[in-house]
């Protein structure tokens, strides 16, 4: 299969590295710099925590014309960076198949208009990572760490088109591909795990995880409002969990939540993602919960905790107390056995990982 990758950002340039290690004949589409630096030194990723360098000589081009024909197009980038492309995309009649792996609250809507219904796939990339000069640091995506790999169809069903494409990216190594009949929910419900209120929380942390880990008002604030966006979604907007485990997380006491959030800002796991990603993507993290909110404002939803956290968005507001606990937890839900509760947590941190 011909491969383009459009985009050679941190999760880009993983892709494309492990789809030309898997023997696939992979492009990757960049500019400037970038451009630049992968015919000068290749791809190279470096896992979080090894000194190890992997370095994959991946073809570079610097556009997608209208006459390429590529069996497949990998769109891998911010969501405003991807609308942006829309009228480059369009342009190509001859691109069999546009995966957009990427965050999207709003839906494919206006991909499917502009190049086709049957053209639009869709899925989402892991780990997550941040770039350092010519250098791509990634959460470590390997035999011992595998990571999930989602993609779907726009209406749920599964093609030939969806095995072959699935049948290619299970190549990667480090991937175990999900083919999923609610793509579209499951990437609304990424994007409000994560987008409404923990990503401004980190912000109101001065983007450090460290902070985070010791400011348990913020980390009570995050839970809240995480419950806020899950039950807008379900109960206003009428969009079933997915994946459906996420149910319970309405039901799981508040302090348990709590101190799941502060051990893993305490451990500093996924630093490079969770810290990396709002560091370098303010705007996009901004236009996923604006989209998100126009759903849940739309059905109805009361969001007060998610609507206090939006004005750290804004750089010229202070950050939020460093330590600060002035806000009693809540023990209210469902008690659930400890045993059901760590397998949950662990399918949940797999599943929404880092802040990618």
């Amino acid at each position: 299969m011909k491969i383009l990758v459009f985009g050679a950002g941190p999760l880009g340039s993983l892709m494309a590295a492990r789809l030309h290690e898997a023997g696939h004949k992979v492009s990757i589409l960049a500019r400037n710099q970038r451009l630049e630096d992968i015919k000068k030194h290749g791809i190279i990723i470096q896992e979080e925590g090894s000194d190890k360098k992997e370095i994959a000589r991946v073809t570079p081009v610097a556009a997608l014309s209208p006459e390429d024909n590529y069996d497949l197009v990998m769109i891998v980038m911010r969501k405003n960076q991807a609308d942006e492309i829309i009228p480059t995309l369009t342009r190509n009649k001859k691109v069999k198949t546009f995966l957009f792996m990427l965050n999207n609250a709003e839906g494919p809507e206006k991909w499917m208009e502009a190049l086709g219904r049957d053209r639009v796939l869709l899925g989402f990339p892991y780990p997550g990572g941040e770039r350092e000069k010519h250098i791509m640091r990634v959460a470590p995506v390997n035999e011992k760490k595998t990571w999930p790999l989602p993609i779907g169809e726009v209406d749920g069903k599964i093609r030939e088109r969806t095995r072959e494409v699935a049948s290619v990216l299970g190549t990667m190594r480090g991937y175990k591909v999900q083919v999923r009949k609610d793509m579209v929910a499951w990437l609304k419900y990424h994007v409000a795990l994560l987008m409404p209120s923990f990503a401004p929380a980190m912000y109101a942390a001065g983007i450090s995880m460290k902070r985070f880990s010791r400011t348990r008002d913020l980390q009570i604030l995050t839970v809240r409002g995480i419950k806020e966006a899950m039950r807008g979604l379900r109960k206003n907007a009428g969009i079933p969990p997915s994946p459906s485990v996420l149910r319970i997380l309405e039901f799981i006491p508040e302090p348990i939540l709590v101190k799941l959030i502060e051990i893993v800002m305490r451990k500093e796991l996924a630093k490079s993602s969770i810290e990396g990603h709002p560091r370098a993507a303010l705007e996009e993290l901004k236009v996923l919960t604006d989209e998100l909110m126009i759903i849940l404002k739309g059905a109805g939803a009361e969001t007060p905790i998610i609507d206090s956290l939006q004005k750290y968005y804004d750089p010229e507001t202070p950050p939020y107390p460093d330590g600060k606990s002035t806000l009693s937890m809540k023990w209210g839900g469902i008690l659930i056995p400890l045993g059901v509760i760590i397998a949950i947590i662990t399918g949940i941190s797999l599943w929404g990982g880092a802040l990618t």
